[in-house]
């Protein structure tokens, strides 16, 4: 075997195993309107985490966000947020919290898309050096999983932006439905009622000839 073959499959295997370095949630949920949900995620002292959060769909895409430590300290807070991320590095251990509230709306329910991803984005790296030379396979590695990151930031931010303009497509054709059927019912009545007073009018000339 051929060191560039021991080296490329060294490098496929450290790739398989990266996301047992780190964990990522990603889900899109529906907030309904005057409620507020929240969700935890444990934590060790130390870990990294990035929290990104955007509404997808519904009223003014405007929601309310916070996020707690286990002693219920908070650690960030968005008021009437489209889209938002925060970093932050864990303090002590246990579940972290983070709610996301649509209290302030009365009849218009959210779409919304949260990724909170908790590791570290460098796991080749020893966090106990300053500075930590990474061999050749180590570096390949990394630079492959930071393209893969950007490709799935990427891919996410457009089916975001997708579901977004499929959503304001549907809103548009069912205004549009609605003032077709409106202004077609507006139509016929007023041919109704041209008929009716041109009925009228001969049924008056036809009384009249008679008398």
């Amino acid at each position: 075997m051929r060191p560039m073959d021991v080296v490329d499959m060294w490098l496929g295997i450290a790739v398989l195993f990266l996301p047992y370095f780190s964990s990522a949630v990603e889900l899109t949920f529906e907030l309904q309107d005057r409620d507020t949900q929240c969700f935890f995620e444990d934590m060790k002292k130390g870990e990294q985490s990035t929290l990104e959060f955007q509404v997808v769909t519904g009223g003014h895409y405007d929601i309310d966000c916070t996020l707690l430590d286990p002693h219920g300290k908070e650690l960030y807070k968005g008021v009437k947020k489209e889209y938002d991320t925060h970093q932050y590095t864990a303090d002590v251990d246990g579940a972290y919290q983070v709610c996301f509230g649509n209290e302030f709306s009365t009849f218009s329910h959210k779409l919304v898309f949260v990724d909170w991803f908790v590791g570290d984005d460098h796991p080749f790296r020893d966090p106990a050096k300053k500075t930590t030379v990474l061999t050749q396979l180590e570096t390949s590695a990394e630079v492959i999983q930071n393209n893969l990151k950007e490709v799935e930031d990427s891919l996410t931010h457009r089916r975001l932006r997708e579901a977004q303009d499929r959503k304001f497509a549907e809103d548009l054709l069912e205004q549009v439905t609605y003032w077709s059927v409106g202004q077609s019912i507006f139509m016929l009545l007023v041919g109704l009622g041209q008929i009716w007073v041109l009925r009228s009018l001969f049924t008056d000339s036809k009384s009249k000839g008679h008398a």
